[in-house]
């Protein structure tokens, strides 16, 4: 067991030499744009990247006052969505309800970052940002999908061991965007509120 938890760990040590400091630096300016025009985030994830947009929609509303939401917080509609609808279409559509526009940004997680194949619900709402002149901000692995195709910026976690990419890749999405939410961390002054 000692081996292994010194081989995992020296797998994220390798990823924290290896990632992409400009691609991080390019992610945290185009929020501080989003920020600065009162736009707002959207975060989408599947599976345990869903409960990572979750607690990031927590942080980049407290931390760094950004305006957010994640469509898999509303159990209901998305529900609803995928069976009245379409699994495909489930976050595009909800997207057009919130009405994306060129202010927003749109946040991908994913392990793979989409393709015609896996997770085309993301990629059908990248699309539909991109149609809506949305900026476009993933934390992705693998060689990136589709959201490395589409995004305005996107943070490729390296694939450091195929048999560990699912794990790294969630924990390092949860790495980057902490990293980027205290970058852009304002307190409030809740006495003048």
């Amino acid at each position: 067991m000692e081996s292994y938890i010194s081989t995992y760990l020296q797998e994220t040590v390798k990823i924290a030499e290896s990632i992409n400091k400009n691609d991080i630096s390019s992610f945290i300016n185009h929020l501080k744009t989003v920020k600065s025009n009162k736009g707002r985030l959207f975060i989408l994830g599947i599976g345990g990247s869903a409960g990572n947009a979750s607690h990031a929609v927590n942080d980049f509303r407290k931390i760094a006052g950004i305006e957010s939401y994640a469509p898999t917080d509303n159990v209901s509609e998305l529900t609803a969505r995928i069976n009245d609808e379409s699994w495909d279409t489930v976050f595009s559509h909800w997207l057009a309800t919130s009405n994306l526009n060129s202010k927003d940004a749109l946040l991908v997680f994913s392990v793979g970052g989409g393709s015609k194949n896996t997770s085309y619900n993301l990629v059908k709402a990248m699309e539909y940002a991109q149609s809506k002149n949305a900026k476009i901000l993933s934390i992705v692995s693998r060689s990136g999908g589709s959201a490395k195709e589409l995004s305005d910026a996107c943070v490729l976690i390296p694939v450091v061991d195929e048999s560990r990419i699912t794990p790294h890749a969630e924990g390092w999405q949860a790495v980057v965007w902490h990293l980027v939410v205290n970058a852009l961390y304002m307190p409030i002054n809740h006495e003048s509120i």
